[in-house]
């Protein structure tokens, strides 16, 4: 006789599992703590099977004859619906693993290891704010030229050009991991080649006039933050290293006696070397006897971290500099770079090498950290001194703007 809802709703639990049946195998298994499952029987190639209909009251008696029907369906047409709901379990797991924000995520993991901490969460928050709320969800083997298009629109279209083509390099590298891993065979992000216009390059700012030089170097002169912070800024014009290079500073890499620092740089994967003018090692062992227990040159509040990567850019607006239109610790680097090649009449390819950028020559050979090494130690030298003229060649002047 076929079930009611009175009859399923009111059935007590019992010492033992019991069943209640309805019609055309399906049954109601009633458990002895109350709980209650749909089940259906039914035969295939000769065995009995059992499918799992839903739990009640989630699935109600009408609910749970329609997917009886629908599997007796099956069985008509000569699919065992069990074995049916398995693979399509398993196709929609493929597809979920195989989604582009999970492909995405996992190939972020895996270049973590390589890139600055920093990079990698503004790589991440970007993507989650404008990729993976329309991507993410798409098997990635089945997203299109067009849908990718769709999406860097969308951020050009709020005026961040610069973003919309960050985003489409990262969509891009992942289609290469996901190709690289067997989990799709092209990227579309080639045909999408001047879609969206290039952005306009805005170089950081600098500051390259000798006698604006002189000012700031005297400013540092005068700084009143930290000593870590205050070596830093008198360190960091001298060697124009990337300012991530420069606050991760270890000790382990400085041989002071011969004016050395060697370290890795992450961005071009490259060993560097860094010759020290004396005026450089004198400020170095004066800040290791109050860092040199630790590993970090520049350590943050916490000892074992580096300092903060806003530090130099926060002391400079403390002595009065606009970071965002004068001069930003990144811009050391332009500075040394224009003045060295316009007033002291150095090389280009020994500044570029000093610069640590990729510089092929006649041959096609890149970047050694050995090449024009005793130039490079000369011109180090010349420009340590340079800036000790420009410091003392003028008035002292006041510290622009007011000290916290």
């Amino acid at each position: 006789m076929a079930l009611s809802d009175t009859a399923v709703r009111s059935a007590k639990p019992a010492d033992k599992a019991y069943k209640l049946s309805d019609e055309k195998g399906l049954f109601l298994l009633v458990h002895p703590n109350g709980s209650k499952y749909w089940r259906q029987k039914y035969r295939f190639d000769g065995k009995e099977k059992t499918l799992a209909q839903g739990v009640y009251p989630d699935i109600s008696l009408k609910e749970a004859r329609e997917r009886r029907d629908e599997a007796r369906k099956q069985l008509a047409n000569g699919i065992d619906p069990g074995q049916h709901r398995k693979v399509t379990k398993a196709i929609r797991e493929t597809i979920v693993a195989n989604s582009f924000e999970i492909i995405c995520r996992e190939w972020l993991e895996y270049k973590r290891s390589n890139i600055e901490e920093a990079q990698y969460k503004k790589a991440l928050a970007r993507l989650e704010k404008d990729v993976f709320p329309w991507l993410g969800n798409r098997p990635i083997s089945e997203i299109s030229a067009p849908e990718v298009l769709s999406v860097l629109r969308r951020i050009d279209a709020r005026g961040a050009r610069y973003t919309a083509h960050k985003a489409k390099s990262e969509i891009s590298q992942c289609f290469r991991y996901a190709i690289a891993t067997g989990r799709a065979e092209r990227d579309p992000c080639p045909d999408l080649k001047g879609a969206i216009p290039a952005p306009k390059t805005e170089n950081l700012p600098s500051i390259t006039n000798p006698k604006d030089v002189g000012q700031l170097l005297r400013a540092i002169d005068g700084f009143r933050g930290t000593f870590v912070v205050k070596c830093a800024l008198e360190i960091a014009p001298r060697v124009f290293v990337r300012p991530g290079e420069l606050r991760k500073a270890m000790w382990t890499g400085f041989d002071l006696d011969k004016g050395e620092w060697r370290y890795f740089i992450t961005k071009t994967k490259t060993e560097h070397l860094v010759p020290l003018a004396s005026q450089v090692v004198a400020t170095l062992r004066e800040l290791h006897a109050l860092t040199g227990r630790g590993d970090h040159v520049f350590p943050g509040r916490d000892p074992k971290r580096p300092m903060s990567d806003a530090a130099i850019n926060a002391a400079l607006r403390r002595m009065g500099y606009d970071t965002k239109t004068e001069i930003t610790g990144h811009g050391f680097r332009a500075m040394a770079r224009t003045i060295l090649h316009e007033e002291l009449h150095q090389k280009p390819e020994v500044i570029e090498h000093q610069l640590a950028h990729s510089v092929s020559d006649s041959l096609g050979t890149a970047y050694n950290r050995t090449k024009f090494l005793k130039e490079r130690k000369e011109m180090m030298q010349l420009w340590a001194d340079y800036l000790d003229k420009l410091k003392t060649g003028a008035d002292v002047m006041p510290i622009r703007g007011q000290v916290a």
